[in-house]
């Protein structure tokens, strides 16, 4: 994966003591702390080595089939040519920033801005906080593995949006992308791929057209949830001017 800032411009990161540049979800709710974040981030990320990561031990893969809080997901122990080489758990787990899986070896001469390693594929695993997609630039909404899911950053990045998560697939190219996401299943739960994902129980913040098939699986969420919001936007308009 070439781990390029995204769109939004956030400098956030995350560093794992593997020296392996993270390359976050795209944060649309905390873009305000860029300003804030981003000489500590690039204070951090130029600390790192550049040398390939070391073998995943025994420890980190128990800690992360053993986190606790929500579904993480991953695409196995090995991705084509690419092995599992680190993943998070619940000691260094941030809320804001989720929980990764990171597979292959460093990509050559492929580095972040300020030096970080990058890796083929990564996949992380998040809470979802209500956002709009608006600020990630060119995308397209798709069906994928049953739900309501975005392709932007070029075609490197995927969102996809189920049960109280966001589940966000970094990689080098769209192909590859997208075969993730076929192989997707939990590391820490039962479930396989390519059963459908459980779909979310919120109203996620598409942006831009939608297919009819996307447009079907919105209105038919739990709870009709897209329509509670949409009945509460209206309302916030009517009596505040908001929305």
């Amino acid at each position: 994966m070439i781990l390029r800032p995204p769109p939004s411009g956030t400098a956030l990161r995350r560093v794992r003591s593997r020296s392996i540049a993270r390359r976050p979800r795209a944060p649309i709710a905390r873009l305000l702390l860029v300003a804030l974040l981003g000489a500590t981030a690039a204070l951090l990320l130029s600390s790192c080595a550049t040398s390939q990561p070391a073998p995943l031990t025994v420890r980190e893969l128990a800690e992360a089939q053993t986190f606790p809080f929500y579904r993480v997901y991953w695409v196995g122990p090995r991705f084509g040519s690419y092995h599992l080489v680190a993943a998070d758990g619940r000691s260094n787990y941030i809320g804001t920033v989720g929980d990764s899986v990171y597979y292959g070896n460093c990509l050559s001469g492929k580095r972040t801005a300020v030096g970080g390693c990058q890796l083929p594929l990564q996949i992380t695993t998040l809470i979802y906080t209500r956002h709009a997609n608006a600020p990630l630039g060119p995308q397209r909404n798709v069906l994928l593995r049953g739900v309501p899911a975005v392709i932007f950053d070029g075609g490197h990045s995927i969102e996809l949006y189920s049960g109280r998560l966001a589940i966000d697939v970094f990689s080098d190219d769209l192909p590859d992308a997208l075969r993730a996401v076929r192989a997707l299943r939990p590391i820490n739960a039962s479930g396989s791929p390519p059963a459908p994902l459980p779909p979310p129980v919120y109203c996620p913040g598409l942006s831009g057209p939608r297919s009819t098939a996307v447009q079907v699986a919105m209105r038919n969420l739990p709870g009709h949830v897209c329509q509670h919001v949409a009945a509460t936007l209206a309302i916030d308009k009517a009596l505040f001017g908001k929305g």
